[in-house]
């Protein structure tokens, strides 16, 4: 293996080994406090434009398998490491980490101190970074080219990440024997997802639900959905500021203004709900990342675990009226769960799918699912 660096933008520098590609990527740069489930990761179309430090200490032990994909490529600019394992040792395995890292070009280092690196990243904020493994490596070319990304790095990431047309999602989890509902008659919903960097774990629990989905781009207008016919609208995952997103905002405001249909936001679903009611959402220090983290219901005090990827929080201070808080973080207070109080439209701030992670949160499907119910038996018209 050859040499390599990661410079941070505060001038830190760390030494390593390469792994993956050989070459280099700029990208913020995020901790991740996950101990399993680093193939999701991967793949979460959340960090895009983000190179993800792990603090576990052991990453590519269980190796690669095709079950545990949140999509079809690795969507992190980079990964950084202490102790890869090269060879994996697991009854689903189909390869290894660093030969999953070389076929998708994606650029790693090895060998760093990553728990040092988090309380680095911890004091000074999520920055940008540079991943250099090149056989020639130096900290001058490295800081040289984190410098111009700097300066060009800007914009909307949900035209990237999301679909380019319409399709439908039947997949289930293979653990589901079937998807009934007590009357041992199937879900009829049609639900209508909103991808700006959908997860597979989402999609799959909706089908274990019985649902019939179809996954559409960012920018599919409000006369484009009502030709759908949806009973439910899901507001997906993904990545970047949602500020940057005025388009996809715009769609948001619409929908909410000229529809009962339910609407569910998860995570960059949930900051769109948050600016399309006027709330503020800004940027934390360093986010969360993980699947450990401990959120309270405010409603029944009851404590959930949950999975946590995001670097943007809706401000409780100066919330609007037509919204409340229903779910804090209890590492550090901030919002994580609101709700409309005039219209069916809520959102959770971490990933109730849980993939990787608990499924503590399972009880938010099961409430959008009620709200699905109650609007689709209804007599009122479906848009307002």
């Amino acid at each position: 293996m050859n040499a390599a660096l990661l410079v941070l933008e505060n001038g830190k520098v760390f030494e390593g080994t390469s792994i993956g590609k050989q070459g280099f990527s700029c990208a913020e740069i995020v901790f991740n406090t996950s101990m399993f489930g680093y193939q999701e990761v991967l793949t979460d179309p959340s960090y895009a434009g983000q190179i993800i430090a792990f603090t576990y200490p052991h990453i590519g032990n269980v190796g690669i398998n095709e079950q545990d994909q949140e999509s079809e490529c690795i969507w992190a600019s980079g990964i950084v490491l202490r102790n890869p394992s090269f060879i994996p040792s697991n009854w689903r395995t189909t390869g290894s980490l660093n030969e999953y890292l070389l076929n998708h070009n994606i650029v790693g280092i090895a060998g760093v101190d990553t728990r040092f690196l988090t309380q680095v990243i911890r004091d000074s904020g999520s920055q940008s970074a540079c991943i250099m493994a090149t056989i020639n490596a130096d900290k001058k070319e490295a800081f040289s080219c984190l410098e111009s990304f700097i300066k060009t790095n800007r914009g909307n990431l949900i035209p990237i990440v999301t679909t380019k047309k319409p399709y439908p999602w039947v997949e289930k989890n293979e653990y589901k024997k079937n998807c009934l509902r007590k009357d041992n008659t199937l879900f009829p919903y049609h639900i209508v997802v909103y991808d700006y960097g959908v997860k597979q774990s989402i999609l799959r629990k909706l089908a274990d639900l019985g649902c019939k989905i179809t996954v559409v781009p960012a920018t599919t207008s409000p006369s484009q959905l009502r030709a759908l016919s949806p009973d439910g609208i899901l507001l997906s995952n993904g990545p970047g500021d949602p500020k940057a997103s005025k388009e996809e905002l715009q769609i948001v405001k619409e929908l909410i203004q000229n529809t009962n249909i339910p609407i569910f936001g998860i995570c960059f679903g949930c900051q769109l709900i948050a600016l399309a009611s006027n709330a503020q959402v800004n940027k934390m220090k360093f986010g969360h990342h993980g699947t450990n983290h401990p959120v309270k219901n405010l409603e029944t005090a009851k404590v959930y675990i949950t999975s946590q990827n995001h670097n943007y929080a809706v401000e409780k201070e100066n919330l609007p009226d037509r919204l409340m808080v229903t779910h804090i973080s209890l590492f550090d207070g901030t919002v994580q769960g609101i709700k409309m109080i005039d219209k069916p439209v809520w959102g959770f701030q971490g990933h109730p799918e849980a993939g990787p992670g608990p499924d503590d949160m399972d009880d938010f499907f099961q409430e959008f699912l009620l709200a699905v119910t109650l609007y689709s038996g209804s007599s009122k018209l479906k848009y307002a």
